[in-house]
């Protein structure tokens, strides 16, 4: 009997190729919004696209999604295009995407926003970046296409201003896939190779496909690393692009960059003209001040009569030699007066004096203590022997020698009262040479 039982990869395959064959999943046009986004280290791009009811698995490979103007996120409804096929390893349908464009949004303009975005948090835009413009450039190179407007009207504009000035022309691409290369080879070919004081990037006006090289990243960061001061010239003066952000400059339009590239030298000959005159007039003026000057100096008297300004001179000198050797005099009296009575105020209080007035103090002092310390030993004897004595009189060991004794109980108390004690007790009398152990017979109580 044959076997019908499959195995799950045979069923697998079978599935993929009907799904594979039917003409109908070759190209699904779908409209949804991205959920699950995920970007491998590889490129790949691994997202969910729902709807209210469903969802579909999706996968974007690097040579697909390398092509997208904009970065996807996750809630962004979005215009897909691609084939559905079978994951064999996982045994599921997923849709391969060819192609995705934002819904309800150019995929341009989001790329626009996204961009200006990132450079904007990255510092590329800070004023502090921009370098400033040559007021005198000698040479300046110019970075647009060499058919377009935009460079006929730039060099008619720099003829017209400023026409000694050299001036490169670096053709590029200005439209196309290949033009944000193209601009940012000439951007780095200018700072290695060229002396240039300024460059100008631009090109004419036109849609926002036209004008999408000069929003691309190569050549923002182009202008960024750029260490020649760089005016960005792309478009009308409504049309604004990433490269006008990043520029050291923004010009309205071409002819604009070229006016701001480089002087008038007609308005330049006004100014030196103006200068000259004004030059001119002070030169005359400070002329007249110093002959006027001259002219009281040759009438003064000492170029009339120089012999004798010379005489009286010759006499003030004298004079003020006289006065010096006088003042010099009089300042070394000053000075050895105030010598000479310094001299006497020291030998008045020379420390030999003070010390010996000192030293006989000292021993003055010195023996009016001893005195002072004798009486006070003196005083103090007599007030211990006059304790002594008291002390004498209230001694009961003295009393003792006068025929007085101290009983003392069995216990070695002192005995007050016959109370304290009965016959057949015994009892020590402390005498002043000694003691006696008594036994008391019989007790008389004093009757009165």
């Amino acid at each position: 009997m044959k076997d019908r039982y499959l195995t799950v990869t045979a069923l697998t395959k079978y599935i993929k190729r009907k799904i594979s064959h039917d003409p109908h999943l070759k190209e699904v046009w779908l409209r949804g919004e991205i959920s699950n986004f995920k970007q491998h280290t590889r490129g790949h791009m691994y997202l969910s696209i729902k709807d209210k009811q469903s969802r579909i698995q999706a996968v974007m490979f690097a040579g697909n999604n390398r092509r997208l103007k904009f970065m996807p996120e996750n809630g962004m409804n979005v215009l897909i295009r691609g084939e559905i096929n079978v994951y064999e390893p996982m045994g599921q349908y997923q849709l391969y995407i060819q192609d995705m464009q934002p819904d309800g949004i150019g995929a341009l303009y989001l790329a626009y926003e996204q961009l200006k975005e990132k450079l904007q948090k990255e510092g590329l835009f800070e004023v502090t970046n921009k370098k400033a413009l040559p007021s005198y450039p000698e040479h300046v190179g110019v970075i647009t296409s060499p058919t377009g407007a935009a460079v006929r009207d730039i060099l008619t504009t720099i003829k017209r201003r400023y026409p000694i000035v050299k001036v490169s022309i670096l053709p590029v691409l200005v439209q196309g896939d290949s033009a944000a290369a193209s601009v940012e080879k000439a951007i780095h070919y200018a700072n290695g190779h060229l002396n240039c004081d300024v460059l100008i990037v631009g090109r004419g006006g036109g849609s926002i496909e036209d004008l999408w090289c000069f929003n691309e990243e190569v050549v923002a960061r182009a202008i960024h690393h750029s260490q020649i001061p760089v005016i960005s010239a792309v478009g009308h003066e409504t049309d604004t692009t990433i490269s006008d952000f990043v520029a050291d400059t923004r010009a309205a339009t071409p002819t604009g960059a070229a006016e701001i590239a480089v002087p008038s030298l007609k308005e330049l000959t006004e100014q030196l003209k103006v200068t000259t005159q004004r030059l001119t007039r002070s030169v005359t003026l400070k002329q007249s001040e110093a002959g006027e000057r001259l002219t009281r100096l040759k009438k003064s008297y000492a170029f009339k009569y120089p012999e004798q300004l010379l005489k009286q001179k010759e006499q003030e000198l004298d004079r003020q030699l006289e006065q010096l050797s006088r003042n010099i005099n009089d300042l070394y009296n000053q000075k050895a007066e105030r010598l000479s009575y310094m001299k006497k105020r020291l030998i008045q209080q020379h420390p030999q004096e003070e010390f010996q007035m000192n030293r006989k103090l000292l021993d003055k002092q010195t023996k009016q203590l001893s005195i002072s310390f004798n009486r006070q030993v003196c005083t103090k004897k007599d007030r211990f022997h006059a304790v002594l004595d008291k002390l004498g009189l209230l001694n009961p060991l003295d009393i003792m020698k006068r025929g007085y004794a101290i009983p003392y109980t069995e216990k070695g108390k002192v005995l007050k009262s016959v109370d304290q004690t009965k016959p057949g007790h015994s009892l020590t009398v402390k005498l002043h040479n000694g003691s006696l152990h008594c036994l008391v017979n019989d007790i008389e109580e004093d009757q009165s």
